[in-house]
């Protein structure tokens, strides 16, 4: 027998789902810049948390953000370095968020990528 929902339990999910409705609603495009500002952020860092890419990301739409870090961590692009840092987002009340750095599978995309431009420049 499945328990039913309380009246707190049904707002909270109705919530949780009207979020997620308005994040599908956005353009995959502004997801593709943030994972692509994220890769190139990690290129020039060695690690870095949200807090630093806040500070150089337009404001794109709640969860950008963290889409896109689960999206490179789960293809192996970016690591957690098992360290958290305090959030700076005031409305978070300093929670833990990661650390992150680029892989060895990061360094060869960026690698092909460098090599392909180069070998477009001199063709």
């Amino acid at each position: 027998m499945t328990r039913r929902l309380t009246p707190a339990e049904r707002l909270a999910a109705a919530d949780k789902d009207i979020l997620l409705e308005e994040i599908a609603e956005q353009s995959s495009w502004d997801r593709f810049i943030v994972e692509r500002a994220v890769f190139h952020f990690g290129l020039r860092h060695d690690e870095w948390s949200c807090n630093d890419l806040r500070d150089v990301l337009p404001e794109l739409g709640h969860g950008f953000l963290g889409a896109a870090i689960n999206s490179l961590r789960t293809s192996g692009i970016i690591a957690h370095t098992n360290r958290t840092v305090p959030s700076t987002q005031a409305n978070t009340h300093a929670h833990r968020i990661g650390v992150w750095t680029l892989t060895e599978k990061g360094r060869a995309i960026a690698a092909q990528r460098a090599a392909a431009r180069a070998e477009r420049r001199a063709a």
